[in-house]
């Protein structure tokens, strides 16, 4: 199988002014391609160092791909990168000229002259038109190598990478493969627990599989190469069977189902609904459980650092006047060089109060407590739902 890199061209998103979604959509569908991705860069509004960049991909991969950097102005360096590349230079064409002076006219517009700056390519590269935008994509192609320079703006590089180079990757790298992809979701187990159960599974070639941990969470990923969707889900399945079976009920979801959506659907089935009682470091928790429906009756928020019993009173009166079956109060309590997460949670059966330390980062804090806290109040219903069965 052909492998790759993605190259995202901008000093914005170098910078983090903005989110890069153009590699993360790329990724997906060479993926589905059944394509190796080596690495994913990026890199400023820099001609030379987009060029050092560009060569020292091509020592490791049969292609690169970039995005952004394709417009009109000066610090939209791709072009001259590329060029500077393959030492060769860059070369007007007419064609692409007419072609970008005929999409502003559908706009109602005209392309002024900085404009013409997108009708210049590397010599010997491939045009590649977009129907979408005003800024032309190019292939250069040396030996099987390929350098494919995408737009940066999402709508136009989804657009072209759908129509225009996902073909040319079938065709000229025989691509008839792909690559599926299965995320387990777990809570409650640390990753060299996990580690230590399935490690024998680690060692394997195809298919893959790999640990990811979270605040409070891991995921477990397991990816199949195959000629096709099905025979990759038939290399996955047994594998998965025996993670399930070694992990038991520490995974609680699949690919794109989160810890919330879980919690709150194990409370749905007892036909329990919660309140919570937050110190507001906490407060994004409530914010994404408000945005699923189902039992959540909302949360009262207190003062930062709020102390066991402030939690436990305000728990009781918030239980009382909103008549929900069951309520947690859950606070950072800062200790002497850690801190500690407290829980109160109150259900018909009783009262329990559970203290976990906790020594990472303090700014991971609120999620890993918000991620223990939801894997608690799963937990709580699969034993209840045990009870009923």
């Amino acid at each position: 199988m052909p492998t790759a890199e993605i190259i995202t061209i901008g000093t914005e998103i170098l910078l983090g002014e903005i989110v890069d979604t153009n590699a993360h959509s790329i990724a997906r569908k060479l993926a589905d391609l059944g394509v190796d991705l080596y690495r994913k860069t990026t890199v400023g509004d820099n001609p030379r160092r987009i060029a050092a960049a560009i060569q020292q991909a091509l020592t490791s991969c049969d292609f690169v791909l970039t995005t952004g950097g394709l417009g009109p102005t000066v610090d939209d360096p791709t072009r001259e990168a590329v060029a500077l590349a393959y030492e060769v230079e860059l070369e007007y064409i007419p064609e692409l000229w007419e072609q970008i002076q005929a999409r502003f006219a559908r706009f109602g517009r005209q392309a002024t002259e900085n404009n013409r700056r997108q009708a210049f390519i590397p010599r010997g590269a491939v045009p590649v038109e977009n129907p979408v935008g005003t800024a032309p994509a190019f292939i250069f192609e040396q030996g099987m190598q390929s350098v494919i320079s995408l737009p940066g703006v999402p709508s136009e590089m989804e657009y072209l990478m759908e129509n225009a180079i996902i073909p040319y990757l079938q065709k000229r790298y025989q691509l008839f493969g792909t690559i599926r992809i299965r995320l387990l979701h777990t809570a409650g187990v640390g990753e060299s627990q996990i580690d230590e159960l399935i490690s024998d599974l680690e060692t394997l070639d195809n298919p893959t599989v790999g640990l990811a941990a979270h605040s409070g969470q891991v995921d477990i990923r397991i990816a199949a190469k195959a000629d096709s969707l099905d025979e990759a889900e038939r290399l996955i399945t047994p594998l998965e069977t025996e993670i399930r079976k070694r992990l038991g009920a520490w995974i609680y979801g699949v690919d794109g189902e989160t810890l919330e959506t879980v919690a709150l659907r194990r409370l749905s089935e007892l036909g329990w609904t919660l309140r919570l009682v937050l110190d507001g470091q906490i407060s994004q928790l409530a914010q994404s459980l408000s945005r699923l429906s189902g039992p959540f009756l909302g949360a009262q928020l207190l003062a930062t650092s709020a102390d066991p019993e402030s939690v436990r009173e305000h728990l009781l009166s918030d239980l009382k006047e909103h008549a929900a079956d069951i309520g947690m109060g859950i606070a950072i309590v800062p200790k002497e060089n850690r801190q500690e997460i407290l829980m109160i949670l109150i259900t018909p059966a009783g009262e329990e109060r559970i203290i976990r330390p906790y020594g990472g980062p303090p700014q991971y804090a609120a999620r890993w407590a918000s991620n223990h806290a939801l894997n608690i109040l799963r937990n709580l219903s699969l034993k209840q739902i045990e009870r009923q069965e």
